[in-house]
């Protein structure tokens, strides 16, 4: 006989796509602290934040934080977070929940191999079509790309 699960009596909030599109959220909207970045910092803020029966973050806290710009750049990001708050039975809660934010510097792009092939292009203008009886040209050895354009 299976378990009836029982209904919740204050339902929690949750943000519109689940856990993965909260960190995707706050990774598109967190920029690295320019002070943070000189001094090469990197590390993880410990957040706690409140939640409105509106869905709205109204306080922020750093629980831990390794400062640089980092913990304020952390709590910014964390007030841009917008919940769906069901009705709770038309209590107004207040929710407490917590989050990790970490910075972490980026890896500089490698730089582009120069190419040792160049790149030859050629353009031949005609005016008319080009007559049945001409010659084909003898074929190069590498590849070649034509384009006929008509105007």
């Amino acid at each position: 006989m299976a378990k009836d699960k029982k209904t919740l009596f204050i339902h929690q909030p949750q943000f519109k796509g689940g856990p993965k599109e909260l960190t995707k959220f706050i990774y598109t909207h967190l920029r690295y602290p320019k002070e943070a970045f000189e001094a090469g910092v990197e590390g993880t803020v410990y957040i706690e934040y409140d939640i409105d029966y509106q869905g709205n973050v109204v306080a922020t806290r750093v629980v831990q934080g390794i400062g640089h710009g980092c913990d304020e750049e952390a709590c910014r990001v964390v007030q841009l977070l917008k919940f769906d708050v069901e009705r709770n039975r038309g209590v107004h809660v207040l929710f407490h929940q917590k989050v990790k934010v970490v910075f972490k510097k980026p890896k500089p792009a490698p730089a582009p191999v120069p190419s040792t092939t160049q790149l030859q292009v050629a353009y031949t203008v005609t005016t008319s079509a080009p007559k049945k009886n001409d010659q084909e040209p003898a074929k190069p050895a590498e590849p070649t790309y034509s384009y006929t354009i008509k105007l």
